[in-house]
């Protein structure tokens, strides 16, 4: 049992790893990318492959990063401070992780509202799904600063 939490944390900091980079990547080279592409149904064929394929991969690193993250509070009772000062970075963690898990769970409606209409500018909606992956990239890398930081001393 004593071995327990340690090998979830670090099945826990992989996934995030993995979840994290990838969004990273997507932001930082999918999106630059598709913004100097000039034919809109290449730049909705390529993004479309390239989300759909991480997509899959992040519903699964979410479940992994919820369970494992569930089973560590849980064996470490940290659930009852997590509204606390001292919790506070679990808290972000938290909500950075409900966001994710909300997004994916709507991914393919949300995608359908964004492209119904067909005569839309594409580009439009390309530079606003940037700007939320560099928002919800923001808020991830506040979420690992903030669980790193205050669970290893740090205080604001």
């Amino acid at each position: 049992m004593e071995m327990l939490i340690p090998f979830l944390t670090a099945i826990h900091v992989i996934t995030i790893i993995l979840w994290i980079g990838g969004v990273a990547f997507v932001t930082v080279n999918i999106f630059p990318i598709l913004m100097r592409m000039e034919d809109s149904l290449e730049k909705v064929r390529y993004f479309q492959a390239v989300e759909n394929r991480f997509a899959r991969q992040a519903r699964l690193y979410a479940l992994i990063a919820g369970i494992t993250g569930a089973v560590i509070l849980f064996l470490e009772n940290g659930w009852h401070g997590i509204f606390s000062k001292r919790g506070l970075g679990i808290l972000i963690m938290l909500l950075a992780w409900l966001v994710y898990v909300i997004i994916l769970t709507f991914e393919r409606n949300i995608f359908k509202v964004l492209f119904r209409d067909t005569a839309q500018d594409v580009s439009k909606i390309f530079f606003k799904l940037n700007i939320f992956h560099w928002f919800i990239l923001a808020v991830s890398f506040l979420a690992v600063f903030s669980g790193v930081y205050l669970g290893h001393g740090g205080s604001f």
